[in-house]
This record gives structure tokens, sequence and C-alpha cells, in this order.
């Protein structure tokens, strides 16, 4: 796992950039595409409106000119010059302007905004649109294109006026884009949905790798648990065999006494895995009384008075809660306390200084236990109700356990609808505040 892991990080990490470099060369290629098709299409579509346009002045009917003073072929008779009319005298602007759109829908291009002109070769404007002069001299972001307006000058007279349809696509990169927004919207969210899926496989493999490790560390500790009072049962046997030990009803009755003792140290440790057991299966059932909590922990404090003595130890109460009844299962809350208690005494050194308070708020029995122990990192405190979970002791290298009694302490408290906090300094001790709903008549 340790090998594997960081090839596997490498592995991903090279795919999704690989994969990001290419959707962006497509995405680029996929611009210059469109920017291509959005030229050929609005070339089509001007040159059909140009054509059009053309055709229908075309077809109209030329206008007459007199020329005042010209050569007479006759008394009366006047050489007369025809010409045809122009854009301006055949269409309004609004019609040039629904001709370019109907254009533009048939070719698809129905959503795209554009400013045009009619004006004739020498640039000379008959009319143009409203946001048209303000757009002709952006020539960096704007397309402009122009059309002439083609007409058939067979038996017109001696002049022929020649327009120009001039269009202009203001701002031709965004609305290129604006037409690709659904397809990059939809890039950036698959994008995003394997980035999401490779932090997800990332943070299952290091969850795995705590597991795994959490694990080892259970089955090591497991096998210290059972290995001590197994050997320690083995040498009683062994000197319960000797003659001298059984011909000494005393010395027979110690060791038997060492038997029993170790059998029942082994029997607490059985009954801790199972009862892990049971609450990873299931939630805790409560057996729910009315408990007074002082006379509780002065109960369970008296049962460590040999652990105290051999640590030079003592436990201070200060327990000034004015209510102290609570609704709870007397058995888990008790072996709650008694978890906290032997926690401190187990971090702690000689000589061993722990206390206990309580006060209550309108509602909550308040309880802290505090110890001048080894303290714990503020990673520890994070992980400290995790199960199989043990705090690294340093130097101190007597305490024992399988890392299950702070998560039964949580699930005990979770149960009773409390609250725990921790707080812990490296060197200085740890205190740990449960909060717990008070019994009210």
């Amino acid at each position: 796992m340790k090998r594997t892991f960081p090839i596997i990080v490498i592995l991903i990490s090279l795919s999704l950039l690989g994969l990001f470099l290419l959707q962006a060369s497509w995405f680029d290629n996929l611009m210059e595409v469109t920017k291509s098709q959005l030229s050929e299409k609005i070339n089509a579509g001007g040159v059909s409106v140009a054509n059009d346009i053309g055709k229908s002045t075309r077809s109209s009917q030329p206008l007459r000119l007199n020329r005042r003073g010209g050569l007479l072929l006759g008394s009366e008779l006047q050489i007369k010059l025809f010409r045809q009319p122009t854009v301006e005298e055949r269409f309004t602007m609004e019609e040039v302007r629904e001709k370019i759109e109907k254009e533009f829908e048939r070719v698809q291009l129905g959503k795209l905004k554009f400013e045009f002109a009619i004006s004739d070769v020498e640039g000379n404007y008959e009319f143009y649109s409203p946001g048209y002069e303000q757009e002709f001299w952006d020539t960096i972001n704007n397309k402009r294109n122009y059309y002439a307006i083609l007409r058939d000058t067979d038996n017109l007279a001696f002049t022929e006026t020649n327009e120009v349809l001039i269009i202009i696509v203001p701002d031709v990169e965004n609305q290129v884009w604006a037409s690709l927004r659904w397809i990059l919207v939809g890039a950036i969210t698959f994008m995003l949905i394997i980035i999401a899926a490779f932090y997800v496989t990332v943070k299952t493999l290091l969850n795995q790798k705590k597991l795994s490790q959490i694990k080892s560390d259970f089955i090591n500790n497991m096998t210290h648990e059972f290995k001590t009072p197994l050997a320690t049962i083995s040498l009683a046997v062994d000197a319960l065999r000797t003659p001298k030990v059984q011909a000494n009803p005393e010395k027979g009755a110690y060791f038997t006494n060492i038997i029993k003792e170790e059998n029942i140290r082994m029997n607490k440790h059985v009954e801790t895995i199972l009862q892990a057991a049971f609450l990873e299966k299931q939630e805790l059932n409560l057996n729910l009384s009315k408990i007074d909590v002082h006379e509780m922990i002065q109960e369970v404090a008296s049962t460590f008075a040999l652990q105290l003595n051999d640590k030079n130890g003592k436990i201070d109460f200060l327990l000034n809660a004015s209510n102290d009844l609570i609704s709870g299962d007397d058995a888990h809350f008790r072996n709650m306390i008694s978890n906290l208690i032997d926690n401190a005494i187990k971090y702690s050194q000689d000589p061993v200084h722990i206390k206990i308070s309580t006060h209550s708020t309108k509602n909550h029995l308040v309880i802290r236990i505090e110890d001048n122990g080894i303290g714990m990192s503020k990673e520890s405190v994070k992980r400290v109700f995790e199960k199989f979970y043990r705090a690294h002791t340093g130097n101190l290298h007597n305490v024992k356990g399988f890392g299950l009694g702070m998560s039964y302490v949580k699930t005990v408290i979770d149960a009773h609808k409390g609250k725990i906090k921790v707080d812990s300094v490296v060197g200085k001790g740890t205190s740990f505040t449960v909060e717990v709903p008070l019994m009210h008549d």
C-alpha cells in the first residue's frame, strides 16, 4: 500500500492533466471551426441579401430625368437620361433589417447581433442602423463585411449608381463563446465530476490505509493484552505443579488466585471486544432510571483506590451542581464515568492528580474530569473518539487497551442526548467535559 498509493495518485494526476490539455486543445479547435463557420454563414447571408436588394431595385421602374439645355434633335425633342432608383428610394431601413434577419434565420444565425448600412462606392451613406456608427470604429473586436448590390445595366442610360451593403458583427469573439456556452458548461461539469471522483478515490484509499493501520495496531494490542495473562497463567500452573507449592496450601491458594484474576482480566477483554462489535451493528438500547450522579461518581472513583495508591495519586471532588439527577442507563452511565477516570489514570505519571467537578445549568448537568497527565496533540484530540484509535504516549509505556474506551464513552453520551468536549495541552494534562440533560419533575 505504501508503494502503490503514490503511483496511483501520480497516474491519475497525469491522466487528469492529459485530459485537461486535450479538452483545451479540442475547445480551441472548436472555437476556430465555429468562427470559420460563422464567417461563411455571414457571407452567405450577406451575399443573398445584397442580391435580393439588387434584384428588387433592378425590377423597379427607372427614374427619368429631363436635361435642360441638352442636345436638341428637334424643336421639342430632348435626350432623356434614365437611372434606377437607389436602395434608399426603394426600401426603408427597417425593411433592409428585416431582410437581413430573415436571411440570418435561414442560415441558422437567428440570435446573431449585427449592425448594417447602405452606402455608395465612394462611402456616402444612404442610411445606417442606430448602433452602426459606434461599432464602425472598433476594428479589433468587430467583423466587417462589404457586399456589392449588383444590377443588370442593359438598356439603361449612361450612368449607373453602384451601392454597397455593409454588415458589422460586433464583438465576434464573445458571440462565438456565447454560442458554445452549453458545450463549455458540459465539458467543465464532466471535468469537475472526474476531479470529484479522483478526490473520492484518493480519500477512500487514505481511509483504507488508515483503517489498515488501525487494524494492525488493534491486532498488536490484542495480542499483547492476551499474551500477558496467558503467560502469567502458564507460570502459575507450572508453579502449582511443583512439590514445594503443593506441600504449602497458602502458596497454592496464592497461585490459584493469580490464575483466577488473570482469567477475569481476559474475560473483560473479550467482553470489551464483543461490546464493540455489538455497538457497531446497532444503536445502544438504554434502560432508563433516575440516577444520582454525585453518588455514582464517588462510588466509581472508590473502585480505583488501589490504582491511585500505586501511583501516589488522589482525586479531588468539587461536586457543586445544585441538581445532579438525570434519567439514564445506570450500567452504561457508570461504565462511561469509569472509562473517563481510568483514562485519566492511565495517561498520567506519578503522582496522579485528578479533579472531578460538576455544576448545573437550567437544563443540563456538566461533569468535568481533569488530569495532570501527558496531554494530547491537536491530531489526537480530533481523533480521540475514533474506534481503535490510541494516542501516542511518548515515554509512557505502561498504557494498555484496545482504543475502544473513548469510542464507547461517545456512544453512551450520544445515546443520552448529551455532549462531550475535550481540552488538552501536551505535557500539562487533559480535561473531558460532559453535558447531559437534567431530570425535571
